[in-house]
């Protein structure tokens, strides 16, 4: 049965009580009309952007990539715009700066389909760290809505860990730093175990919509 509103009875209106009067019903029907042209046209127009990002993400491409070539001249560019930046400095502990120094290049993929994800590939030049040369995260967003992640498992060098470590301040105290809400790790590297915590999709989001469209912003930050 439609669920029929309570509509202000007017002067005209003569309907019995529990009733549309049959204009009102009309004028309903044609509301209805409209929106659902209202809607289609919404549909549309989300089509449309949709192929003028993927459009322009293309047209993007060689800019980003020169930019990454450039980058790569300047020592500890990527380190600098981390500690530089507001919600990832407070990530970092000083072990993570250590390793992080060797970060060459940062690199964000949007998939084909934008909205169902993206992946971050972190590039780093040959250290006493790990053997990757390449660590990935990859974010998805499956047609339940629910995210996920998938990531690089890092090849750590024996005693080399720094997610089992907790750094330590000059004065000796535990750095335990919480940029974000839901952050349960002591080590910007725990975003790649199984036991990073949601935390990991905001960060996700914080590097591919503020860090990477212009990075020398935080690299020339005070």
């Amino acid at each position: 049965m439609a669920f029929q509103p309570k509509v202000p009875r007017s002067s005209n209106d003569t309907a019995v009580d529990g009733e549309q009067a049959p204009l009102t019903n009309v004028i309903i029907d044609e509301i209805e009309e409209v929106q659902n042209a209202i809607d289609n046209l919404n549909e549309q127009a989300s089509e449309e952007i949709l192929k003028v990002e993927q459009k322009f993400n293309k047209m993007r491409q060689p800019h980003f990539e020169k930019r990454s070539e450039l980058i790569a001249k300047i020592p500890n560019f990527w380190l600098t715009a981390f500690i530089n930046h507001p919600q990832l400095s407070d990530l970092l502990t000083t072990t993570d700066e250590c390793v992080l120094k060797y970060l060459r290049k940062v690199e964000v993929q949007e998939f084909e389909d934008i909205k169902s994800g993206f992946r971050i590939n972190f590039h780093f030049d040959k250290n006493e760290f790990f053997k990757n040369a390449v660590l990935t995260k990859e974010f998805h967003l499956g047609d339940s809505g629910e995210p996920s992640s998938t990531f690089t498992k890092i090849d750590w060098y024996p005693g080399k860990d720094v997610t089992g470590k907790i750094a330590k301040k000059n004065n000796g105290e535990p750095t335990k730093k919480r940029a974000f809400e839901d952050q349960s790790q002591d080590s910007f590297f725990c975003w790649f175990t199984e036991e990073a915590s949601s935390f990991g999709d905001e960060l996700g989001e914080v590097i591919k919509d503020d860090l990477w469209p212009n990075p020398l912003q935080y690299y020339l930050s005070p």
